[in-house]
């Protein structure tokens, strides 16, 4: 079981993720959260921690972000966004309970100390910017680091917030 607490975005993430593991969850609703939601989760940061796993999309995201503003100190776990389609459709109901553990398996920690560890030169020079794959390489690096799939601006901050090391970073790329 998960010490922690898992944020997921409704009813059908909950039984998702309870189809993998044995865990405690606080659904949001979606984006405009019912009352009370957010002083749960601040709550259940406070008493056991708290990840943040929403869907790989627009929304997902922008929950995410939300709650990070909201609540410091937060675990973040990202499903690849090929891990979650169904039909069209992308979200977390979609995923296997293999991708979901495996998801939650490379949680990280966002860091409150800015660092600058990584800058737009290293995504060029590994061709994560300005190639014609270059959103794919991202993409599969995201998934590998377990930092989720991000523009560019959004990925190198993921890299320096989420404290993927440059021996991280490198060994990861070699796989690509």
């Amino acid at each position: 079981m998960i010490k922690e607490i898992i944020v997921v975005e409704g009813r059908d993430d909950v039984t998702a993720v309870k189809r993998a593991l044995d865990a405690e969850l606080i659904t949001t609703g979606g984006f405009g959260f019912p009352k009370g939601v957010m002083e749960r989760i601040k709550a259940a940061q406070e008493r056991r921690g708290v990840i943040i796993f929403t869907d790989p999309d627009f929304a997902g995201e922008k929950i995410r972000k939300k709650i990070a503003a909201e609540v410091p100190g937060c675990k973040h776990a990202f499903l690849p966004r090929e891990e979650a389609k169904k039909n069209g459709d992308i979200g977390i109901e979609n995923a296997t309970p293999e991708s979901i553990r495996r998801a939650l398996e490379k949680v990280r920690t966002e860091s409150t100390d800015k660092r600058d560890e990584f800058g737009q030169v290293d995504l060029i020079r590994n061709g994560l910017i300005g190639s014609d794959d270059a959103s794919h390489r991202r993409d599969k690096l995201g998934m590998i680091l377990g930092i989720g799939y991000g523009n560019a601006k959004q990925f190198l901050n993921r890299l320096n917030n989420y404290g993927v090391s440059r021996e991280e970073f490198e060994k990861s790329l070699e796989t690509l």
